[in-house]
């Protein structure tokens, strides 16, 4: 599965950084410390990413769609 989709496993809250992280080729802790980061600056980062935990599937869900 090569899509951007939350995993099952490596969740902290929603999945949407270890889901980035899968997608990019970067770590799930990578992508968590430079989301909290960018929290720092002015800019709708939180809400994107509620955006994004509600807009991206869970793995099953993904599966089952690209089965």
């Amino acid at each position: 599965m090569n899509g951007l989709y939350r995993p099952r496993q490596g969740r902290m809250i929603g999945g949407v950084c270890a889901a980035l992280g899968r997608r990019f080729g970067l770590s799930a802790g990578t992508v968590r410390v430079l989301a909290l980061l960018s929290c720092l600056l002015p800019g709708p980062q939180f809400v994107i990413y509620l955006v994004l935990w509600v807009m991206l599937p869970s793995e099953e869900k993904y599966a089952a769609h690209a089965s």
